[in-house]
């Protein structure tokens, strides 16, 4: 635990599911209608310093979200992902995985996914394609 951590500090209620190392929580700013977070219930930074038993938990627990989500607010597909260094992106220093559903029509063109996260690279097909 961490007394500055905003997912520390959140009382249980805030969550949805309980693991024995991790819980399921919605996200507070979602990015689409049910975006979900699955975070460790210790309070470490990184992938890297997970153990064996909490990696497992929070892979489990991607597998819940899908069957919620499914059911709750039936999305077209998933964007399901982490942020790990603050390099690449992350912002809360304390680890979680992004369950972010997504809907035809969401976003103009999607192809790419996650490789978004470097805009000049999202769309590698259409570049693969027009190099050769």
């Amino acid at each position: 635990m961490s007394a500055e951590c905003p997912f520390c500090t959140l009382p249980e209620n805030y969550s949805l599911a309980f693991y024995d190392y991790a819980y399921a929580r919605y996200d507070s700013y979602p990015a689409s209608p049910g975006h979900m977070l699955l975070l460790p219930k210790r309070h470490v930074s990184t992938w890297s310093e997970l153990t064996g038993p909490e990696k497992t938990d929070l892979l489990d627990m991607v597998e819940y979200a899908r069957i919620t989500l499914d059911r709750d607010v039936r999305p077209d597909g998933y964007n399901v992902g982490f942020n790990d260094g603050k390099a690449a992106g992350q912002t809360v220093m304390h680890f979680h995985i992004h369950v972010i559903p997504r809907f035809d029509g969401d976003t103009p063109d999607p192809r790419g996914g996650v490789r978004g996260c470097i805009p000049n690279r999202m769309n590698y097909i259409d570049d693969e394609i027009l190099s050769h």
